[in-house]
């Protein structure tokens, strides 16, 4: 299998798995002039659709069914999204290859060279780091806050790709993501129940999920594989370990003695969390690799209109202010505009 990236258009495989990179027909912008392809449009909305929906079986699991532990689901959605990659790729109905055709006759049970896997390590390390820094700075934050200080992520990873890329931005993109950090400023004063940890602790999260954007922004460009083959690489070396760690919390013997395991109902929320985290991840690696690691955070930034309308009607946590309110809405508008730019390739 070649390790090489092919900017041929002809050598891509039919599925949208990678960037197909720059061609000269504009047909497939959505406008004249921008940045953004159809194709990446459509992985953006599909992230965005994909992540509400798996945050509302989530919660069904973990509050509806009070199920006790967050980390066997996240367990349990690797799994099964390693054995959909398996089953797809063993009946050559996708490849994992960025210059591989869809449909090859292989029969190795290799899918990945060694020396690939060992090139992606430096991702399941990020991955690692950025799950378990991103489940404990939710602890100490209440829900509307949580998502208003997660929203400044976009200074973090702008500031990682300078850092490995050398990435610049324009204008009009600084002065967006500007506006979404004063946003989050203003609210963040006004937050009365404020906890120096937690806040620390989500800052701590946000760095971490700036380098495991870019990470995935960078391998996805240098090790040979498109998103279905960054996955397959992240899910199992990342398996072990995190299975490891639940045995070391004793969380699979809590998820043995609890009540509502074999129940038809809870099992069916299970099976559409793990079906919607294959789909979001996939859409994860899908919208960082097409346009950017910015971009994602960004869209990240959009659908959480919905996770912090969710919290303030249904977990409350955080009284009602004027500032706050003027702090979320220039939030949302920051990655209005980023967005508008990102679309219009300013």
């Amino acid at each position: 299998m070649s390790l090489k990236v092919s900017n041929s258009s002809e050598n891509n495989p039919m599925l949208p798995v990678s960037d197909p990179g720059r061609t000269h027909d504009d047909g497939d912008k959505l406008f004249k002039g921008s940045a953004m392809t159809k194709r990446g449009a459509y992985a953006a909305v599909s992230y965005m659709s994909c992540a509400v929906l798996l945050v509302m079986f989530n919660k069904a699991a973990l509050s509806s069914y009070n199920f006790p532990s967050a980390n066997v689901i996240t367990l349990l959605q690797m799994v099964c999204s390693c054995c959909f990659l398996y089953v797809l790729r063993r009946w050559r109905i996708i490849s994992f290859s960025a210059g591989e055709k869809s449909l090859i006759s292989d029969n190795s049970t290799k899918f990945v060279p060694l020396n690939t896997l060992k090139h992606t390590l430096p991702l399941s390390g990020a991955y690692l780091l950025y799950m378990l820094v991103t489940m404990e700075s939710v602890r100490g934050v209440n829900v509307p806050m949580y998502t208003t200080l997660r929203r400044t992520t976009v200074v973090f990873t702008m500031i990682v790709e300078f850092l490995l890329v050398q990435q610049r931005y324009s204008s009009s993109v600084i002065f967006s993501v500007g506006l979404i950090v004063f946003g989050a400023l203003i609210a963040g004063v006004r937050d009365f129940s404020f906890d120096a940890y937690g806040y620390s602790v989500v800052f701590l999260a946000n760095f971490t999920t700036a380098i495991y954007l870019a990470t995935i922004s960078r391998i996805g460009k240098t090790s040979g594989l498109n998103s279905f083959g960054l996955m397959w690489c992240n899910g199992i070396v990342c398996g072990p370990f995190l299975l490891v760690w639940t045995l070391i919390r004793g969380d699979l013997k809590m998820t043995l003695n609890f009540p509502y395991l074999f129940s038809p109902g809870f099992i069916v929320v299970l099976l559409f969390s793990c079906i919607l985290a294959f789909f979001l991840n996939y859409c994860i690696f899908l919208n960082t690799t097409l346009n950017s690691a910015v971009t994602q955070t960004i869209c990240g930034n959009l659908k959480d209109l919905f996770t912090i309308g969710l919290g303030w009607v249904i977990f409350g946590g955080l009284p009602f202010d004027f500032w706050n309110i003027i702090g979320q809405l220039l939030g949302f508008t920051g990655s209005g505009l980023y967005a508008y730019y990102k679309l219009m390739g300013k």
